[in-house]
């Protein structure tokens, strides 16, 4: 299999440290890994557009040829392709907690997180948006405040003390926002050392650049 990527985005940021996390467990999947260079729009080349024709990055192809091109699908792809040791485990209940929590990350907090940046410090260039960028982080603060209070019982990471696909996802939208220079933390500090935890963490340290 082979995972096309880019290292700064979001989204194969989040499939690279879930990969790596894996890898900790001892899961071995041989994914080889390649960069697009955006910066010079490889993603919009008919090479990778006949990988993933909305001209995004991650695309996974898989053995067979084909190709998988959203994020959370890859991840469960993996999940159900290699089971041992897999990251979402437990009862029903549990693993229905791990996939709400995910969801909640990615859609009401990642999301807007990379609207922000590109509101505030683009790198592509966009002109900054002072209104956009209120109204995004205005929309966060209710489900940081659901981060913060669930580490309040004194876990390490954001379902207990193993990583999960929301570790991923939220770390991955981090990382941006650091790269323009962005905070949407506010004072959260059980969020702030979670952070650093996991920034720690050495699938995090095979991963992360900024």
């Amino acid at each position: 299999m082979k995972l096309y990527k880019v290292a700064l985005a979001p989204n194969p940021t989040k499939v690279m440290l879930y990969i790596a996390e894996r890898e900790q467990l001892g899961t071995q999947m041989g994914i080889e890994q390649i960069t697009v260079n955006t910066v010079k729009g490889h993603q919009r080349q008919p090479e990778h557009l006949a990988r993933n024709p909305f001209g995004t990055l991650p695309a996974l192809e898989l053995d067979d040829g084909s190709f998988i091109v959203e994020s959370l699908a890859i991840i469960h792809y993996l999940e159900d392709k290699f089971p041992e040791n897999s990251i979402i485990r437990g009862t029903a209940e549990e693993k229905g907690h791990a996939r709400d929590i995910e969801r909640i990350v990615d859609l009401r907090i990642s999301g807007p997180m990379g609207g922000l940046g590109h509101a505030t410090k683009s790198p592509l260039g966009l002109p900054p948006d002072p209104e956009r960028a209120r109204q995004l982080s205005a929309s966060m603060q209710a489900p940081l405040d659901y981060l913060e209070a669930l580490l309040s019982d004194g876990r390490s990471l954001l379902l207990g003390e193993t990583a999960s696909i929301a570790d991923c996802t939220l770390q991955a939208s981090l990382q941006f926002l650091r790269f323009v220079e962005t905070d949407a933390f506010g004072e959260r500090p059980l969020l702030r050392a979670w952070d650093q935890r996991y920034r720690e963490r050495p699938a995090a340290q095979t991963v992360l650049k900024w």
